[in-house]
């Protein structure tokens, strides 16, 4: 893997992973410190994600403008969480570009993630959702770099994951389906969809990933997420037995090798998923992320902490 550090501010590093293609990191990666990609090749640039707060957004904005001579022409949303999309209204020169589904979440869900954490600044934020959408594939040209958009679903992280695959330079962004460093989520997708999908990403052979949150890596980042996917489906699997609720479940587990990742607290949404799988609910059906949120408090001791 070929990667190079081209800025790295007090919180944000730009690196080159292939010709014309960059990684935006935000570390640590935690809830809400997400990543996104900056395509460029002969003066042209496009997105892959934007950021949550309209100060991050601008940062990436100026970050994208120093590597090519003009804005960026599109943006592409991985899916519609607030992280990967509150910052598309920066970009007003480009299109932006979804999953059919990731158009009506983002307009249905509007700032819902900024009332999560309402002591965050984030900014005067204008929902834009994307205005040219896809059912199961396209493909965007930057210059003659070519990006393979394609969805995965039908329910993994979310309903409406769409993976950002360039072949021709072996990078994949995959959106929040990989975490590096930080504890997997899909309360809202499903936990044996995301484990299908990280099978059918291990297909495309890609050597370098850029995952949701935390640090570029490799195809072991597949094998790390999928360790852990397996390993909430097993607890689930024991406490459906047992009779015993997620949040209790939850308290009674050593969180043994997984302890050391961000945001640890997102055990108890996944207990909640896969006991919905546990017991016959269609995957990606909806479950109640406000009380899950509430529930999160109580298992951790205090408020999930978002550092956007």
């Amino acid at each position: 893997m070929h990667a190079t550090t081209v800025r790295r501010p007090a919180d944000t590093a730009v690196i080159e992973v292939a010709e014309g293609v960059h990684a935006y990191v935000q570390p640590e990666g935690g809830w809400c410190l997400n990543n996104a990609g900056i395509l460029t090749d002969g003066g042209h640039s496009a997105l892959v994600d934007t950021a949550a707060t309209e100060s991050r957004a601008r940062q990436l904005r100026r970050a994208a403008l120093r590597l090519a001579p003009r804005p960026p022409r599109a943006v592409v949303n991985t899916h519609f969480h607030g992280d990967h999309t509150y910052g598309n209204f920066v970009f007003p020169e480009a299109l932006t570009i979804g999953h059919e589904r990731t158009r009506a979440m983002v307009r249905a869900a509007g700032l819902h993630m900024a009332g999560l954490w309402p002591d965050v600044c984030w900014g005067d934020i204008e929902i834009t959702p994307p205005e040219l959408t896809f059912r199961d594939r396209t493909t965007l040209h930057v210059g003659d770099l070519r990006a393979e958009l394609i969805h995965i679903g039908p329910a993994a992280h979310t309903t409406d994951d769409t993976i950002v695959w360039l072949p021709d330079r072996g990078v994949l962004f995959t959106g929040d389906l990989v975490m590096n460093g930080v504890t997997p989520f899909c309360v809202m997708g499903s936990v044996a969809g995301s484990l299908r999908a990280l099978e059918r990403l291990r297909g495309l052979g890609a050597t370098t990933i850029v995952p949701g949150h935390g640090a570029v890596g490799g195809p072991e980042l597949l094998d790390a997420n999928a360790g852990y996917l397996r390993w909430v489906q097993r607890l689930a699997e024991e406490g459906v037995a047992a009779g015993a609720a997620p949040l209790d479940l939850a308290r009674a587990t050593d969180l043994g090798a997984y302890a050391g990742l961000l945001d640890s607290e997102r055990l108890l949404p996944n207990l909640h998923r896969a006991y919905a799988e546990q017991h016959g609910l269609p995957e990606g059906s909806p479950l109640d992320v406000g009380t899950l949120f509430e529930e999160m408090t109580t298992y951790h001791g205090r408020p999930t902490t978002c550092h956007a």
